[in-house]
């Protein structure tokens, strides 16, 4: 019997102080936010202090630190403000982020929407600021838009969301495999952990090295020349394509990509003007046509999405693996006889949503649709409200909801 070890992790953001790993993380900072008021409200406290004091800076204007901000945002304006009135007016929340725009990842249209309602709402975004250092009170930025000037500012709560980090265990365990200049676990397609048999990673701990096609051209051109004629023709090559783009995504997404109908275009340009019937090509000269593919190689986010995607398709191969044994599905092996005894993980992107506070949020879906406003915080509701684990979940966080709706949220540092 084979064991199988699988590591999983997810690690959402860090501030000065704490990590957000678990719900307790968070319960830390919203305790942290309230001891920030209760300080501030103190007779003792100068006015200079104070302002410092309620200085919240967030680093990093991802989709982890742009939700923390509104979250924040709303968290004080909504509620905090109510028990502790006399000081609402020194309350700051400013957004670092070191690139030109936040959210640079979504459409531009998002970006936009986002950096001029932050600025209506009162959260300063400052970008083109990257932070040299952080000391106990103050932020050190090197401000891009003016020269690379080093600026201080004082804060109170200072919010780190600008990546993630490997836990010990993780690092302990990469040692021990040889990996130990690296951010992540290396695997392969497969989720198998490079120089292991049956240790699988996947979350955000762990990346895949795709193989790329030039490091298998050799193997390729092989496997498709089947009269071994040293030449290989647009019909040799079609026959073992789909399962050069099942092993070799990059080459599917290049052909989208210059808008290719067939793989005969991407050969006859190595060929030159010659009528697709009659085109031979050698070795080097595939070489020369597949010499861009592997540009369009991407690596997988670190989110929630990638992880659950990945630990349906690891437990379908589980579950498989008996009957995979007698009735392999995947590709033809290219380094090697045989098939593969199941197809490579492939990431299906869903979309991403940005909640941007006050009931509105920001939606990217596949075919290019963008959605902004009221009616996508409640797409956002629905969509989160589903991928709970059960109905009992399901439950739970609607009830949160309509408790925050009618009363607002809870201020306690319990």
């Amino acid at each position: 019997m084979c064991f199988f070890f699988i590591i999983l992790y997810f690690n959402i953001f860090m501030d000065v102080g704490y990590t957000v790993q678990e719900v307790e993380d968070a319960q830390k900072i919203r305790r942290t936010v309230i001891d920030c008021f209760e300080r501030a409200s103190l007779p003792s406290v100068s006015e200079e202090e104070k302002k410092r004091i309620l200085h919240f800076a967030i680093v990093g204007g991802g989709p982890t630190g742009v939700e923390f901000a509104a979250s924040l945002h709303d968290f004080v304006n909504e509620d905090l403000v109510k028990l502790y009135p006399g000081i609402k007016d020194l309350v700051k929340i400013t957004l670092l982020e070191a690139g030109e725009h936040i959210l640079s990842m979504f459409d531009k249209r998002i970006t936009s929407f986002a950096e001029d309602k932050f600025r209506r709402d009162g959260i300063d975004v400052k970008t083109g600021s990257m932070v040299v250092k952080v000391s106990d009170k103050e932020i050190s930025t090197k401000e891009m838009k003016n020269g690379g000037e080093i600026t201080t500012m004082p804060y109170g709560m200072a919010v780190w969301s600008t990546g993630i980090g490997t836990r010990p265990f993780i690092r302990d365990f990469m040692t021990q495999i040889g990996q130990i200049n690296r951010r992540a676990v290396a695997t392969d397609e497969w989720l198998r952990v490079e120089g292991t048999n049956n240790v699988y990673a996947l979350g955000d701990c762990a990346t895949i090295n795709q193989r790329k096609v030039m490091e298998d051209i050799a193997a390729i051109f092989k496997k498709a020349d089947k009269d071994n004629s040293g030449t290989l023709t647009v019909k040799e090559f079609q026959e073992v394509l789909d399962d050069i783009c099942e092993r070799y995504p990059q080459v599917e997404l290049y052909l989208k990509t210059r808008q290719m109908n067939d793989i005969a275009d991407l050969l006859k340009e190595a060929k030159g003007d010659v009528a697709k019937e009659s085109i031979e090509l050698s070795i080097e000269e595939l070489k020369t046509a597949l010499s861009k593919v592997d540009s369009q190689m991407k690596f997988l986010p670190a989110t929630a999405q990638v992880a659950s995607q990945q630990g349906t398709y690891l437990a379908k191969c589980f579950n498989r693996m008996e009957e995979c044994e007698k009735n392999p599905e995947g590709p033809i092996r290219f380094r090697g006889e045989g098939r593969h005894r199941f197809k490579p993980f492939r990431y299906k992107h869903l979309g991403q949503f940005a909640p941007l506070g006050g009931e509105q949020a920001a939606a990217q879906l596949p075919g290019d649709w963008v959605s902004i406003g009221h009616s996508t915080q409640w797409l956002w509701y629905s969509v989160y409200a589903s991928k709970q684990v059960s109905w009992r979940t399901r439950a739970l966080v609607v009830s949160d909801w309509t408790r925050r709706f009618i009363f607002g949220r809870d201020s306690s540092q319990i």
